[in-house]
């Protein structure tokens, strides 16, 4: 879907409050070091809810098991994170906003939270059996050299899973979310967020995001198979899911 780029970030005091949609590293990571305090809270309210329930699918689409090794790319503060670490599996919650991972770290002071750029991974070539982002993907500057290190890290037989902001399938409803997108989110983000400017640029990127069909050949095209995807909420998020092939 078509949108408007935006100049560079908004800078308060110092700090990026947004992010532009060339999405400079410092800019995004200093723009999420802004919301890591209220990041849960706020995603619940703008999203109805919602966000609990694309984490449930998120967590059967990848199926951790116990001993597995699974990477949570863009883990925040790692509420993500936390469903794969019952199941027994060994996670690792990772991303760049280092004020996300000192809110996670005081949460969950147990997990192994990982500081980590999503197109220079710091882990060794394929040692996860399950690699997992949600909704971090689409703020990453090179989405293809994103989803080839996710590959890079990921065994032989091992499986990918991308939760994502995507279009919804009914013209109609498309029509509508696009309306609550640029319009009702950042009143709404205003009254709940500590940086309601985060979520402008929230609704901007989800406008300019890939479809489903383009992010699944996106991913076959760094090399993973049996790419497919279903969508959730009508299409406003898809869960893609792929495989390194094992030979």
């Amino acid at each position: 879907m078509p949108g408007a780029f935006p100049g560079p970030g908004t800078v308060d005091n110092g700090r990026v409050t947004r992010a532009s949609l060339d999405k400079q590293p410092h800019e995004v990571a200093a723009m999420f070091d802004g919301v890591a305090a209220r990041y849960d809270l706020t995603n619940d309210v703008l999203s109805m809810g919602q966000a609990r329930l694309w984490r449930k699918e998120v967590e059967r689409t990848v199926a951790a098991r116990p001993a597995e090794r699974v990477l949570d790319l863009a883990a925040g503060t790692g509420t993500s994170s936390l469903p794969f670490a019952r199941t027994g599996a060994y996670v690792v919650p990772c991303d760049f906003s280092v004020g996300m991972l000192g809110e996670g770290k005081k949460r969950h002071p147990w997990l192994p939270f990982t500081a980590g750029d999503g197109t220079r991974l710091p882990f060794a070539d394929a040692v996860f059996d399950a690699v997992t982002i949600s909704f971090g993907l689409r703020n990453i500057q090179d989405t293809d050299a994103a989803l080839a290190e996710l590959y890079r890290v990921t065994k032989p037989g091992g499986r990918v899973v991308i939760c994502e902001f995507s279009e919804p399938t009914w013209a109609p409803f498309r029509t509508v979310y696009t309306e609550y997108l640029m319009r009702a989110l950042p009143p709404v983000a205003r009254a709940v967020s500590s940086n309601p400017d985060a979520y402008v640029y929230l609704a901007e990127s989800i406008r300019t995001w890939p479809n489903q069909p383009e992010l699944a050949a996106r991913l076959q095209g760094v090399g993973w198979t049996e790419v497919a995807w279903r969508n959730l909420t009508g299409g406003v998020v898809a869960l893609h899911r792929g495989t390194r092939p094992a030979g």
